[in-house]
């Protein structure tokens, strides 16, 4: 069960909403989950990762590249997103410099199923590095749900430090939505921990320019 409740939660959230329209920004602020840890050493214990999809698209402005077959870049090109043929991926001849900038270009990647396999030999491991191995798309499957999936796609993943932050969603979204996504996004770490709550130090959530509010 949930340690936030409702009210905190609405608390902080308009908290968050109400400082980010103090000042024009000239960019969309993002709003984050920060999380605290305690109890857990990083050297000894499981690291946890998990990826959870939110009710909201938390990252709307996100850059995602389609890397597919005829079908796949006929559809991306429709829908006016990036996409690269198996041809062009060969142009970059393995080159580690330019996968790695490629890597960088973009947020995520969409791969053809047929596609997908091609990949580590066609740019050998940068995209695996980058930690932007693509996510598979079939014909069954529409381009743009599975775009939105992706945006909508959380990770959690534990490294070597006690705290984590991932985006939950960005000022322009009504307090209901951050709040739907927060309450998602929480309890899902969670349910990762082994002690679950007693495992949490801290909540707070904030806007990139905004000062922290404390959920827990």
């Amino acid at each position: 069960m949930s340690k936030v409740s409702r009210d905190t939660l609405y608390e902080c959230i308009n908290g968050v909403l109400a400082f980010s329209k103090t000042k024009k920004r000239r960019f969309m602020e993002t709003v984050e989950l920060q999380i605290g840890l305690k109890n857990y050493d990083p050297q000894k214990d499981k690291r946890f990762n998990g990826t959870v999809k939110l009710k909201h698209i938390p990252k709307p402005t996100m850059k995602v590249c389609v890397l597919g077959d005829q079908m796949h870049l006929d559809e991306a090109k429709e829908l006016g997103i990036p996409c690269m043929s198996a041809d062009d991926l060969k142009k970059l001849n393995r080159d580690k410099k330019l996968v790695k900038k490629l890597a960088k270009k973009y947020d995520a990647f969409i791969a053809s199923d047929v596609l997908i396999k091609q990949i580590p030999r066609l740019l050998g491991p940068g995209l695996n590095k980058a930690g932007k191995f693509p996510a598979m798309c079939t014909h069954q499957e529409k381009l743009q749900d599975k775009i939105d999936e992706l945006k909508a796609t959380i990770k959690f993943q534990m490294k070597k430090v006690l705290c984590l932050s991932v985006a939950i969603g960005h000022v322009k979204m009504t307090s209901d939505e951050l709040v739907q996504n927060t309450y998602l996004a929480m309890n899902f770490l969670v349910s990762l921990l082994k002690k679950h709550w007693q495992n949490v130090r801290s909540l707070h959530v904030k806007s990139t320019m905004g000062p922290p509010q404390r959920l827990y």
